[in-house]
């Protein structure tokens, strides 16, 4: 357990993790220290990210709360360049508000340092005076990214914000040029020849960058031959090249909402490392012999060429095996057996990690459609199929074969790993089960069966979503570590990542590791040299990971809030997804989500109860609690914000008076027609209601355990 620091005398350095609020957490390199949360009043200037020492206070933690400190001195900063909305005040000065709400600052911006930046303007600003005492920051604009409003704009402000790239550096370029767009004969030495198999990808129907592609066979009456099949990305991208540290800097691929900013140059990932249809490519696979009961009880590991025989999507694997499509069937005729194979293996490995207390977050995603300018037309809800399952069990079955096999020879290498949850979240969450009924323990040291067989028994009922978003926010962040930890969530004690080498640079590694053992022992100044660099690797891919997630989400977000703006004024039905001290979070049937403050329920006076998770009324004990049903209307959808404000219907909130510039747009009332789902309407009101939710992707990514 995670131990706050007591004395006055003690001095910690960290990175600062900031709210919209103006508080925030110093986030300790020391596992073994807890968060310390700073408050606005002593923040010495700091900013979001900023690395800074701290001075502990003595009063702390007998009521559970985190330790609180105070900066005292700004050891680095983190933004040298902000990303914000530029505008003139009445003394004429430049000022810029920063897109990210966590930088609680403003910059001021002289005449001259504006470059031709007009009000409205979303531009980049280069900080040349930091904030000090009463003094604001200044700075000077760099970029000028287009008029806020303007298509696109938005998504490029995402990006300079999370400081994604663009285009590849030239040495990088030049060095991905220079790589043959076909298989040279001399390549193949050494090679497993597995073209005559009948080797598969399945996808999404808009994924370009495949790295993956698998073949299954019965060997036996109980026994099955697995075959994972892995772009080698190693093959090309080299140890310390300019391609090599381009990837490393970017660390993954990242999926907006209307575009993909690739790891490696697409000559790379949708050319020759993407196991395209009918093209021979360079692969390291994993061969698994797995019973019946989804045991592995022999393995290969070797570097192999194969040959896709078919490209499958999900769409046509779900129709085919679900669905009984009888045309696809007969134009499938020859995969099919090995297609209904693949089921047959998938749910035995399935229902292995289920013995052994595997959690799975069953829960669905949502895909936004954008006009050619980039406006939103279209929000559609996305379940999980048979197809999904299939390629995600084979995945996880490769991927922990990969890391025991590693593990065992005691070679330096990165794990993914999850650590144990928060004991005091999860006593709160068992809490919330026993207020619904369920029988659980103190779960002061749960498991991750206890947690498997809540998310069971909620099945069916109307706040299994809510449990299930709450349980998965009470967990900790899997992350990348050169030391294994096992992983919680999966119930395993082995897990890494092999299979996604194209657009995760841990993958790349890993594969880079493994086909070093396929040479002989490592050398002792190799380990050495290993354990050294790792443990850094592994960070930076973790941090790159979250910045990647956020940009996602922030690209989604602000594509949902402007789709949603030509409904402000209907009402809809929905469920409380969230209780807070300041409102309640309500999810429509179709998966939006927005807030209701606490300030607009006019009827009484609100008090939270957290341990019940619901708000009551004084006087008439009226209560909001997780997982009630209600009738909600859209007041505010805001894009640059990226929220949603609701009110009650019926009376019971205050109205407020509908937003200008939320006439509207995107889609024709045709298409929005198509898409919608209403609930109840006032008389005059539109005759249409909204697909909504939370994400989107370019391409299918499986999930990331």
């Amino acid at each position: 357990m995670k131990t706050p620091l007591k004395s006055l005398d003690n001095l910690l350095e960290g990175r600062l993790q900031m709210s919209g609020k103006g508080f925030g957490f110093v986030i300790s390199a020391d596992k073994a220290v807890s968060d310390i949360y700073i408050p606005r009043e002593k923040m010495l200037d700091a900013m979001h990210g900023d690395t800074v020492q701290i001075r502990v206070q003595e009063r702390q933690l007998s009521d559970g709360r985190k330790a609180e400190g105070e900066i005292v001195k700004i050891l680095e900063r983190a933004n040298t360049h902000i990303v914000g909305t530029f505008s003139i005040n009445s003394r004429g000065l430049g000022l810029v508000q920063p897109a990210d709400g966590k930088l609680a600052v403003e910059i001021i911006i002289a005449k001259k340092s504006a470059a031709a930046a007009r009000p409205g303007d979303q531009v980049v600003v280069e900080i040349t005076r930091w904030p000090k005492q009463e003094k604001k920051a200044e700075g000077r604009v760099t970029q000028i990214l287009g008029k806020l409003g303007e298509p696109g704009v938005d998504v490029l402000t995402v990006m300079a914000v999370h400081q994604l790239p663009t285009d590849f550096p030239a040495a990088a370029a030049q060095e991905a040029d220079k790589i043959a767009t076909t298989i040279q004969p001399d390549e193949l030495t050494g090679r497993r020849d597995l073209r005559e198999l009948s080797v598969v990808t399945i996808d999404g129907e808009d994924a370009k960058d495949l790295d993956d592609a698998v073949h299954v066979e019965q060997i036996g009456p109980d026994l099955f031959r697995l075959g994972v099949h892995i772009a080698d990305v190693s093959h090309y991208v080299r140890e310390n090249r300019p391609l090599d540290q381009e990837a490393r800097q970017r660390g993954t691929s990242v999926y907006l909402v209307d575009r993909v900013i690739p790891m490696l140059p697409h000559r790379l990932s949708n050319g020759i490392c993407s196991l395209n249809q009918g093209e021979d490519r360079l692969t390291l696979s994993a061969t698994m012999d797995i019973d019946s009961s989804g045991k592995v009880i022999k393995y290969e590991l070797f570097t192999s060429v194969i040959r896709v025989r078919t490209r499958l999507s999900y769409n046509i694997v779900r129709r085919i095996l679900a669905d009984k499509d009888a045309a696809l069937r007969e134009q499938y005729a020859p995969l099919v057996p090995m297609l209904e194979t693949m089921e047959t293996l998938a749910a035995a490995l399935r229902q292995k990690r289920f013995r052994r207390g595997a959690i799975d977050f069953d829960l669905p995603e949502l895909k936004i459609k954008l006009d050619d300018r980039g406006v939103p037309i279209a929000i559609e809800k996305r379940t999980r199929s048979v197809a999904e399952s299939i390629i995600e069990e084979f995945m996880l079955a490769a991927n922990e074969t990969v890391a025991e096999h590693m593990d065992r020879r005691e070679i330096p290498f990165v794990f993914r790993v999850h650590a144990d949850p928060d004991p005091e979240k999860m006593v709160k969450m068992a809490d919330l089960l026993r207020g619904l009924g369920q029988r659980v323990g103190a779960w002061t040291n749960v498991s991750p069966m206890d947690l498997q067989k809540a998310l069971k028994w909620m099945e069916g009922k109307p706040e299994e979503k809510m449990v299930s978003t709450l349980m998965l926010r009470s967990l900790k962040q899997a992350r990348y570590e050169a030391e294994n930890a096992g992983h919680f969530g999966l119930a395993a004690k082995y897990y890494t990542h092999f299979t996604s080498p194209i657009r995760r640079y841990p993958d790349l590694i890993v594969h880079r590791l493994l086909r070093e053992t396929f040479a002989g022992p490592l050398s002792p100044q190799r380990k050495e040299q290993l354990q050294s660099l790792l443990p850094q690797i592994a960070a930076d891919c973790s941090d790159r990971e979250r910045a990647a997630t956020e940009a996602e989400r922030e690209s989604v977000d602000m594509k949902v809030a402007e789709y949603m703006q030509q409904f402000v004024g209907d009402e809809f039905s929905a469920i409380i997804a969230g209780v807070t001290g300041f409102g309640f979070f309500v999810e429509l049937e179709n998966g939006v989500e927005g807030l209701v403050h606490v300030s607009s329920l006019q009827d009484d006076y609100y008090q939270y109860l957290e341990d019940q998770h619901c708000l009551i009324g004084e006087r008439l004990k009226k209560r909001f609690r997780l997982g009630d049903a209600v009738t909600v209307e859209l007041i505010k959808a805001s894009p640059s914000e990226r929220n949603l404000d609701f009110i009650l219907a019926g009376g019971t909130s205050q109205r407020r008076t509908k937003p200008a510039g939320t006439k509207p747009r995107g889609a024709s009332p045709s298409t929005r027609k198509a898409n919608a789902a209403p609930s109840k309407r006032k008389a005059k009101q539109k005759e249409v209601s909204p697909l909504g939710g939370k994400k989107s992707k370019h391409k299918d990514r499986r999930r990331k355990p």
